[in-house]
């Protein structure tokens, strides 16, 4: 039986992080389906397909990697098509009270979903999208922190 998985999340921008995530569990599972979020209630800095076409390229070589949007509830999704594994990585102690409530409540709604969790490994502990947004828009230099693909659109992003 194929394992496959879902890694949600709003990659704005992705991020080396997101990236050794999604390498790891492409080494985990089968398939894993990278869904990128349609959330209202943030103000991204990219629109969702250039998300999509950023996560694109920088999973390029990453053979078993499936991107799609996602548009309303992860359990939706899931149930629809008959996912049972979510991927999450944490970084800090600060992430894993979220991820537990979500965790806890995604199998509340959809009983035979199972949220497995890969710590981030040393290097990316610390990195977040929000912080290389914040320092994109001071003009620093951003290319240790995401694929090459993202630090040229954070670039033309920024540029006032």
């Amino acid at each position: 039986m194929e394992k496959i998985a879902v890694y949600p999340g709003t990659f704005d921008p992705i991020t080396n992080g997101h990236l050794d995530v999604i390498k790891r569990g492409a080494e985990i599972f089968d398939t894993l389906i990278i869904l990128v979020a349609e959330r209202k209630e943030k103000h991204t800095l990219f629109n969702i397909n250039e998300r999509i076409e950023l996560v694109k390229c920088a999973t390029k070589g990453v053979k078993n990697v499936i991107v799609k949007p996602l548009n309303g509830l992860l359990v939706e999704f899931l149930k629809k098509n008959d996912v049972k594994f979510i991927l999450r990585g944490l970084r800090a102690v600060s992430d894993f009270d979220y991820e537990f409530q979500m965790a806890l409540t995604n199998s509340m709604l959809y009983k035979e979903v199972e949220t497995v969790f890969v710590m981030s490994s040393r290097e990316f502990i610390f990195l977040s999208s929000s912080l290389v947004r914040e320092i994109a828009s001071y003009g620093g230099d951003t290319s240790m922190f995401v694929p090459e693909c993202a630090t040229k659109k954070l670039a033309e992003k920024v540029v006032k």
